[in-house]
């Protein structure tokens, strides 16, 4: 049975810290979404659309405003010839047995649905809607698409799970798994960490799973960031925990700053510019003296879409990722708009953290 999301309202368009936070919150209970489909108000079209879902074997989740909630339970009453009635104050239609403030579900033939109504500023109200696959999420490095496809394929079928395998940065693939019966995933896991032992990690939420081995093993992180402003930073505090492992970082994005807070060499910065290998070398060092950290990541590099050049064009990032016993140095020649560069630039920082400290992040 599939699970269609459905959106109603300008402001689901519009507002993309509304629709994210409503996403983040299905996420929670749902693992997998066929489709999200998003609609304006007064869409002459909406009807056809709710006669086609209703027509066949699915579940449907429809987010609406406050504003449209009633307007939504009329469509679906004539859909389902059915009509409204009032109940604990909202009008619902006379089918619809399971409610509570702001959501209710409605059956109709094979399909279920359930409508809730979500503005801004509010709480997302209880979704009803059970999921009725079992998910995990892992993550694999150091393997290439292909190839990983063709090392857990057999283990996927010998487990009856399906797997969904994409790629975060090079060489980091994440790999979805889902299956109606919770333990074959679990043999799933557990048959590919013994394959592939030094390369998976069994956690959909990377960040989250560092800061606990960081806080488990009494470690600390911090950041020098220039062409990311910052977003390395975001990436750690959003989690809960972070200020167990995380003192703070420095946000350097002129010369003088990286001069001034992090100790780079007036004479570095002339000679091979801001975007360079021993730029960030010398910020990753100067983070970490300043902070007295464990590891420091240093990035530094052109987001564009202005101020490439022939020698370093627009996706040129350089990364510095230092330990008290190591430091590894990495150049990326990145495609995409400049926020997707510098978001590739943060997720393959956090895969040389990983791979900075393998017997700390890569423990079983």
């Amino acid at each position: 049975m599939k699970f269609n999301v459905l959106f109603v309202g300008n402001k689901f368009s519009n507002n993309t810290y509304l629709k994210d936070y409503i996403l983040r919150e299905i996420n929670k209970k749902i693992s997998h979404i066929d489709s999200i489909t998003f609609y304006l108000e007064n869409d002459n079209s909406l009807f056809l659309h709710l006669e086609r879902e209703l027509s066949v074997d699915t579940k449907l989740l429809i987010i609406t405003t406050k504003q449209n909630f009633s307007v939504i339970g009329k469509l679906l009453c004539t859909v389902t010839a059915d009509n409204q009635i009032l109940k604990e104050n909202m009008l619902l239609p006379s089918m619809c047995t399971v409610f509570e403030d702001q959501t209710y579900l409605l059956n109709y033939k094979n399909s279920t649905v359930n409508v809730l109504h979500c503005d801004e500023l509010t709480e997302f109200p209880r979704l009803l809607l059970e999921d009725e696959y079992s998910s995990a999420t892992i993550h694999l490095f150091g393997e290439d698409r292909e190839s990983a496809k063709a090392l857990i394929s057999p283990i996927a079928q010998t487990n009856e799970v399906k797997i969904d395998i994409t790629d975060v940065v090079e060489n980091w693939l994440r790999i979805d798994v889902t299956s109606k019966k919770y333990g074959n995933i679990t043999q799933f896991i557990s048959s590919t960490k013994q394959l592939l032992s030094s390369k998976i990690i069994a956690a959909s939420n990377i960040p989250a799973y560092m800061i606990e081995k960081m806080h488990y093993a009494q470690k600390k992180v911090t950041f020098s960031e220039s062409c990311t402003g910052g977003l390395l930073a975001y990436m750690f505090t959003k989690e809960s925990g972070a200020s167990n492992i995380f003192d703070g970082s420095l946000v350097t994005y002129s010369n003088a700053l990286k001069e001034n807070w992090l100790a780079v060499e007036h004479s570095t910065l002339e000679k091979h510019g801001a975007v360079s290998a021993e730029v960030v070398q010398e910020m990753s060092d100067g983070a970490l003296n300043v902070s007295y950290a464990n590891y420091a990541v240093a990035i530094s590099g052109v987001a564009g879409p202005t101020g490439g050049t022939e020698e370093k064009p627009v996706g040129t990032v350089y990364i510095s990722v230092r330990s008290r016993e190591h430091e590894s140095t990495q150049k990326l020649s990145l495609k995409g708009d400049r926020r997707y560069i510098q978001e590739q630039s943060a997720l393959y920082a956090i895969k040389m953290l990983l791979e900075i400290d393998k017997k700390l992040f890569f423990a079983n």
